[in-house]
């Protein structure tokens, strides 16, 4: 998996408690524009189009855990995959992670796959959240 880039407000809306990562719904959106670090609100994330096993607002990815050891906080996920059926899921190249939870849906972090990426009817991708090292630590 590529390596997880944060959006600039995230730290911002972490320290004003936007976000609780431990218990609010977090997910997973898909796009085939870059994202940049100015982006803040899922509004900003132009999504692929519904349909063939996409849904638009993305999904769920649920908390494995959420802690702290000797100062060090980690976010891990379960991973989330997407299947494809009925057709193909549309092209995509990034996997944008938001707060669902939050008011106004803010953003995370996202992933960057390097090239676009096509899931073939019957085929699925795996959005593969590193179970040991999380997916993103705060110290």
């Amino acid at each position: 998996m590529s390596t997880f880039n944060k959006f600039n407000s995230f730290v911002e809306a972490v320290a004003e408690k936007t976000h609780n990562l431990g218990t609010d719904d977090l997910k997973v959106v898909l796009s085939n524009t870059a994202p940049t670090a100015a982006n803040t609100v899922l509004a900003d994330i132009i999504q692929i189009a519904n349909g063939n096993g996409y849904t638009t607002g993305g999904t769920s990815a649920t908390q494995v855990s959420s802690s702290q050891a000797a100062g060090v906080y980690k976010l891990v996920l379960n991973d989330v995959t997407f299947t494809a059926s009925g057709g193909s899921i549309a092209t995509f190249q990034y996997c944008v992670l938001y707060n669902n939870t939050a008011t106004n849906d803010e953003l995370i972090g996202y992933y960057d796959y390097g090239a676009p990426v096509i899931i073939t009817v019957g085929n699925a991708f795996v959005v593969d959240f590193d179970g040991t090292t999380g997916v993103l630590t705060i110290t």
